[in-house]
Protein backbone atom coordinates (compact mmCIF):
# COMPACT_ATOMS: atom_id res chain seq x y z
CA UNK A 1 0.00 0.00 0.00
CA UNK A 2 1.40 3.35 -0.52
CA UNK A 3 1.29 6.41 1.03
CA UNK A 4 0.30 10.29 0.38
CA UNK A 5 3.48 12.90 1.48
CA UNK A 6 1.65 16.17 1.91
CA UNK A 7 4.19 18.97 1.83
CA UNK A 8 3.35 21.97 3.68
CA UNK A 9 4.18 25.22 4.99
CA UNK A 10 3.76 29.19 4.90
CA UNK A 11 4.43 31.12 2.13
CA UNK A 12 7.75 31.30 0.70
CA UNK A 13 8.81 28.78 3.43
CA UNK A 14 10.54 26.76 0.65
CA UNK A 15 8.21 24.15 0.48
CA UNK A 16 8.12 24.53 -3.59
CA UNK A 17 11.53 23.97 -3.97
CA UNK A 18 11.81 21.03 -1.67
CA UNK A 19 8.71 19.29 -3.58
CA UNK A 20 10.71 19.89 -7.04
CA UNK A 21 14.31 18.82 -5.45
CA UNK A 22 12.70 15.12 -3.86
CA UNK A 23 10.87 15.09 -7.56
CA UNK A 24 14.04 15.24 -9.18
CA UNK A 25 15.97 13.03 -7.04
CA UNK A 26 13.79 10.17 -6.84
CA UNK A 27 12.60 7.84 -9.37
CA UNK A 28 8.82 8.31 -10.26
CA UNK A 29 8.30 4.40 -9.30
CA UNK A 30 9.24 5.45 -5.22
CA UNK A 31 7.54 9.01 -5.45
CA UNK A 32 5.21 10.33 -8.17
CA UNK A 33 3.81 14.15 -8.67
CA UNK A 34 -0.25 14.70 -7.37
CA UNK A 35 -0.73 17.85 -9.80
CA UNK A 36 -3.87 19.64 -7.53
CA UNK A 37 -5.76 22.53 -8.88
CA UNK A 38 -5.88 26.77 -9.05
CA UNK A 39 -8.14 29.21 -10.49
CA UNK A 40 -5.05 31.61 -9.57
CA UNK A 41 -3.03 33.16 -12.49
CA UNK A 42 -0.08 31.30 -13.13
CA UNK A 43 3.23 33.02 -12.16
CA UNK A 44 6.44 33.74 -13.80
CA UNK A 45 8.53 30.59 -13.94
CA UNK A 46 5.46 28.35 -12.82
CA UNK A 47 4.42 25.41 -15.91
CA UNK A 48 1.08 24.37 -16.43
CA UNK A 49 0.69 20.48 -15.35
CA UNK A 50 3.92 20.76 -12.91
CA UNK A 51 2.93 23.35 -9.65
CA UNK A 52 -0.60 22.93 -10.53
CA UNK A 53 -3.24 22.58 -13.38
CA UNK A 54 -4.27 26.11 -14.19
CA UNK A 55 -8.39 26.42 -14.92
CA UNK A 56 -10.97 28.83 -14.78
CA UNK A 57 -13.91 29.55 -12.66
CA UNK A 58 -16.12 27.33 -14.96
CA UNK A 59 -13.72 24.31 -14.78
CA UNK A 60 -14.08 24.19 -11.15
CA UNK A 61 -18.05 24.22 -10.96
CA UNK A 62 -18.00 21.64 -13.58
CA UNK A 63 -15.41 19.15 -11.26
CA UNK A 64 -17.67 20.13 -8.13
CA UNK A 65 -20.94 19.04 -9.98
CA UNK A 66 -19.69 15.84 -10.82
CA UNK A 67 -18.29 15.07 -7.63
CA UNK A 68 -14.70 15.28 -8.47
CA UNK A 69 -13.53 17.61 -6.11
CA UNK A 70 -11.75 16.34 -3.64
CA UNK A 71 -11.03 18.89 -0.90
CA UNK A 72 -10.99 22.58 -1.92
CA UNK A 73 -9.79 26.19 -0.50
CA UNK A 74 -10.95 29.52 -1.25
CA UNK A 75 -9.30 33.06 -0.76
CA UNK A 76 -10.76 36.34 -1.10
CA UNK A 77 -7.79 38.00 -2.34
CA UNK A 78 -7.65 41.74 -4.02
CA UNK A 79 -7.62 40.10 -7.78
CA UNK A 80 -11.05 38.12 -6.89
CA UNK A 81 -11.36 34.55 -5.31
CA UNK A 82 -9.01 32.34 -5.89
CA UNK A 83 -9.71 28.58 -5.68
CA UNK A 84 -7.03 25.89 -4.79
CA UNK A 85 -8.15 21.84 -4.87
CA UNK A 86 -7.78 18.72 -5.78
CA UNK A 87 -10.02 16.28 -7.97
CA UNK A 88 -10.20 12.58 -8.09
CA UNK A 89 -9.00 12.74 -12.16
CA UNK A 90 -6.88 8.96 -11.75
CA UNK A 91 -3.87 10.57 -11.05
CA UNK A 92 -3.87 8.39 -7.63
CA UNK A 93 -4.17 4.76 -6.81
CA UNK A 94 -3.70 4.78 -3.51
CA UNK A 95 -4.36 0.62 -3.31
CA UNK A 96 -1.30 0.11 -4.96
CA UNK A 97 2.13 0.75 -3.98
CA UNK A 98 2.72 3.77 -5.34
CA UNK A 99 4.05 7.05 -2.97
CA UNK A 100 2.87 10.16 -3.76
CA UNK A 101 3.76 13.59 -3.17
CA UNK A 102 2.21 16.72 -3.32
CA UNK A 103 1.90 20.01 -1.86
CA UNK A 104 -1.24 21.89 0.32
CA UNK A 105 -2.26 23.77 3.25
CA UNK A 106 -2.92 22.33 6.94
CA UNK A 107 -6.55 22.33 6.26
CA UNK A 108 -5.97 20.56 2.93
CA UNK A 109 -3.85 18.05 4.86
CA UNK A 110 -7.12 17.18 7.17
CA UNK A 111 -9.65 17.12 4.72
CA UNK A 112 -6.84 14.45 1.96
CA UNK A 113 -6.33 12.78 5.68
CA UNK A 114 -10.03 12.15 5.64
CA UNK A 115 -11.14 10.99 2.29
CA UNK A 116 -7.84 8.37 1.79
CA UNK A 117 -7.47 7.42 5.67
CA UNK A 118 -4.73 8.72 8.20
CA UNK A 119 -2.43 5.71 7.79
CA UNK A 120 -1.92 6.49 4.22
CA UNK A 121 -1.24 9.99 4.23
CA UNK A 122 2.14 11.60 5.92
CA UNK A 123 2.70 15.24 7.14
CA UNK A 124 6.14 17.26 5.42
CA UNK A 125 5.71 20.37 7.38
CA UNK A 126 8.00 22.89 6.54
CA UNK A 127 8.91 25.89 8.89
CA UNK A 128 11.11 28.94 8.35
CA UNK A 129 11.55 32.19 10.21
CA UNK A 130 9.12 34.92 9.52
CA UNK A 131 11.66 37.75 8.73
CA UNK A 132 13.43 35.67 6.13
CA UNK A 133 10.50 34.60 4.58
CA UNK A 134 8.93 37.74 3.71
CA UNK A 135 11.68 38.82 2.16
CA UNK A 136 11.83 35.89 -0.38
CA UNK A 137 8.19 36.70 -0.86
CA UNK A 138 8.88 40.35 -2.11
CA UNK A 139 12.04 39.07 -4.14
CA UNK A 140 9.76 36.84 -5.40
CA UNK A 141 6.78 39.28 -6.18
CA UNK A 142 9.31 42.09 -7.66
CA UNK A 143 9.90 39.47 -10.54
CA UNK A 144 6.74 39.11 -12.03
CA UNK A 145 5.14 41.01 -14.63
CA UNK A 146 2.78 42.31 -12.54
CA UNK A 147 3.86 42.13 -9.09
CA UNK A 148 0.67 42.26 -6.39
CA UNK A 149 2.39 43.46 -3.17
CA UNK A 150 -1.12 43.86 -1.34
CA UNK A 151 -1.76 40.19 -2.29
CA UNK A 152 1.63 39.07 -0.94
CA UNK A 153 0.82 41.01 2.55
CA UNK A 154 -2.20 39.61 2.76
CA UNK A 155 -1.12 35.99 2.15
CA UNK A 156 1.97 36.45 4.80
CA UNK A 157 -0.69 37.82 7.17
CA UNK A 158 -3.27 35.14 6.50
CA UNK A 159 -0.26 32.81 7.14
CA UNK A 160 -0.48 33.06 11.35
CA UNK A 161 -4.05 32.15 10.99
CA UNK A 162 -3.78 29.11 8.79
CA UNK A 163 -0.86 27.77 10.96
CA UNK A 164 -1.67 28.80 13.90
CA UNK A 165 0.28 26.28 16.65
CA UNK A 166 -3.25 24.84 17.97
CA UNK A 167 -4.33 23.54 14.42
CA UNK A 168 -0.75 22.10 14.23
CA UNK A 169 -1.36 20.38 16.90
CA UNK A 170 -4.85 19.01 16.26
CA UNK A 171 -3.89 17.66 13.11
CA UNK A 172 -2.02 15.64 14.66
CA UNK A 173 1.60 16.76 13.39
CA UNK A 174 4.70 16.19 15.71
CA UNK A 175 7.56 16.40 13.41
CA UNK A 176 8.42 19.75 11.79
CA UNK A 177 11.70 20.19 9.27
CA UNK A 178 13.39 23.98 9.61
CA UNK A 179 14.77 24.56 6.19
CA UNK A 180 17.15 26.80 7.59
CA UNK A 181 19.34 24.84 5.06
CA UNK A 182 18.05 23.61 1.99
CA UNK A 183 20.54 20.48 1.54
CA UNK A 184 20.15 19.40 5.69
CA UNK A 185 16.34 19.73 5.08
CA UNK A 186 16.50 17.94 2.36
CA UNK A 187 18.13 14.99 3.76
CA UNK A 188 16.16 15.01 6.96
CA UNK A 189 12.40 14.75 4.59
CA UNK A 190 14.56 12.37 2.55
CA UNK A 191 15.23 9.91 5.46
CA UNK A 192 11.80 10.69 6.70
CA UNK A 193 10.01 9.38 3.21
CA UNK A 194 11.92 6.94 2.13
CA UNK A 195 12.45 5.05 6.17
CA UNK A 196 9.26 3.99 6.41
CA UNK A 197 9.23 5.87 9.98
CA UNK A 198 6.08 7.81 9.22
CA UNK A 199 3.56 8.03 12.04
CA UNK A 200 0.98 5.28 11.51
Amino acid sequence: MGKIFYVMGKSSSGKDTIYRELLRESDTEDLKAIVPYTTRPIRVGEREGREYHFVQEEDFQRLLAQGKVIEHREYQTFHGIWRYFMVDDGQIAIEEKQNYILIGTLEGYASIKQYFGADRVAPILIELDDGVRLQRALNRERKQEHPKYQEMCRRFLADSEDFAEDKIIDAGIHRRFQNDNLKQCLAEISDYIFSGDQPK
